[in-house]
């Protein structure tokens, strides 16, 4: 097995690019300036942006499929993350530019509280952000605004102004994300399509008896989907969060096995994934307002 270079710093990744680190918590690279570099899996212990510039059709899946999107486009990584592909041997020359910056330039500051919103850190890079060429000059103006004011002299404003740049960045990425997710409704339809038959299949088998109430990750396991870009497609496109939909699901089926069988509420908590029949009568009060057992007198 390959080994899996660790940097836990962004001096450590500088040192690996062949870059001079000006600010230790934060870098922004032009990759055209790095020397030609061989591939290496790194486990990153800091947040890095990637703009590539790469024609997405020849590179990048979308799912299973190909995407024909020819402008750049960019990718995130988390501090944990694996990033980087096998070595090959051979050199390559690195295009774009990149943005790193460890947790600890957000402490105390507002980017700080606001980082677990911005979900496509931990997004597959098949599921990368596709920009157009005016999207791109933005984030360029970003990064331009960070390097220079990583290469002032530090004052007691510069991480502030650094770290509110970041977070202009980010939520851009945002915008460009609602975007993307927009101008994909036919293909995010087919994919809601498809969690519904998943959904009502697994209902429809024993599964629930055999594994319990199916998880988020299992659905965007089986549509080849990091768990964050699932539950975002699905927020997008139902208002409901993938968990709050899979609980619906359960509410209507509860409903109906309670009005349409003569099972009794454990046989019906154990049909829907419940292995004690109290937590799925807790379930159902908080979501419906009444017990299984008043529902059902109520239904006859």
């Amino acid at each position: 097995m390959e080994e899996i270079l660790k940097l836990d710093t962004v001096k450590k990744y500088n040192d690996l690019l062949g870059v001079e680190t000006i600010h230790p918590l934060v870098s922004v690279i032009n990759a055209s300036e790095i020397a030609p570099l061989r591939h290496v899996r790194k486990n990153i212990g800091f947040y890095v942006i990637y703009l590539k510039d790469i024609k997405c059709s020849d590179l990048l899946k979308y799912g299973r499929k190909f995407y024909d999107y020819q402008e750049e486009t960019l990718v995130f990584a988390a501090p944990g993350q694996i990033v980087g592909n096998n070595d090959t041997g051979e050199y390559f020359q690195p295009k774009g530019w990149w943005l790193t910056f460890h947790p600890d330039l957000l402490h105390g500051t507002p980017l700080g509280k606001r980082m677990k919103e911005y979900s496509f850190f931990s997004y597959a890079t098949n599921e990368a952000l596709h920009i157009s060429k005016k999207e791109r000059q933005l984030v360029i103006e970003c990064l331009t605004q960070i390097d220079e004011e990583i290469r002032k002299s530090s004052d007691k404003h510069s991480n502030l102004i650094i770290t509110s740049t970041i977070k202009l960045l980010l939520d851009y990425c945002t915008r460009f994300y609602d975007r993307q997710f927009n101008t994909r409704k036919e293909e995010n339809k087919d994919k809601l399509g498809r969690f519904e038959e998943l959904l009502n299949d697994y209902f429809d088998s024993d599964k629930p008896k055999e594994s319990g109430i199916p998880t988020v990750k299992y659905f965007a396991d089986e549509l080849c989907l990091s768990s964050n870009y699932f539950g975002d497609l699905i927020k997008k496109e139902t208002g409901k969060s993938a968990q709050e939909y899979i609980q619906s699901n359960i509410i209507d089926r509860a409903k109906e096995l309670l009005s349409a069988s003569t099972k009794s509420v454990s046989e019906i908590a154990y049909e829907l994934g419940y292995q004690y029949p109290q937590y799925f009568n807790r379930f159902f009060k908080n979501a419906v307002g009444c017990t299984p057992n008043e529902y059902r007198k109520t239904e006859n």
